[in-house]
């Protein structure tokens, strides 16, 4: 690490953004380590495969090296990182995958009541989506995204994500609902 860079380690993000922009590649450096695990986490949550988010994500941060230059606006770097990130896994999505819907006739097999496999099922369940509905959902849910600012993120009419949020909900409610079934026998 370059001397200089130390004393940004703990400067303003948008401080390091703009060393990013002029192709300070440690400064990039931070920017990965500090938003690496949020971008493959948002990438599994997405694909549901590891391996696979790993390589999204790297093509999320490949693409932002290359195109931080263009930022004009250092302070909105986390929303343009969560749009390219939505880009990449729109362009992934798209490509013909004849193993995309394998697994939904296993999926009612390896929901279990219980409840330390919830995020495992949840994650299946998840899979069942239809992609622009998944990322909705992902990104409402787990992002913490309004309508508005998920409209903006994925290029939809707000009405659009508000009705695939909605029918994701839905869907998700009737595939888990194993564990709705439970929360309710403990409670009688």
């Amino acid at each position: 690490m370059r001397p200089g860079l130390a004393v940004t380690d703990k400067s303003a993000e948008v401080l390091i953004v703009e060393l990013a922009r002029m192709g300070d590649r440690d400064a990039f450096a931070e920017l990965v380590s500090r938003h690496q695990a949020w971008i493959r986490n948002l990438m599994r949550r997405c694909c549901n495969n590891n391996t696979l988010a790993d390589d999204l994500a790297q093509q999320v941060f490949f693409q932002a090296w290359r195109d931080i230059p263009k930022l004009r606006a250092p302070h909105s770097f986390v929303g343009w990182l969560r749009r390219i990130a939505m880009n990449v896994w729109f362009t992934h999505a798209r490509k013909d995958d004849v193993l995309r819907d394998s697994n939904a006739a296993e999926l009612q097999e390896h929901l279990t009541s219980n409840h330390a496999n919830l995020g495992m099922d949840l994650d299946r369940a998840l899979q069942q989506l239809n992609d622009d509905v998944r990322t909705c959902v992902v990104l409402s849910y787990t992002e913490g995204l309004t309508h508005s600012e998920i409209a903006h993120a994925v290029n939809l009419p707000i009405g659009t994500v508000k009705s695939h949020i909605r029918r994701g909900a839905l869907k998700l409610k009737s595939l888990l609902a194993i564990y709705q079934d439970e929360t309710t026998e403990e409670i009688t």
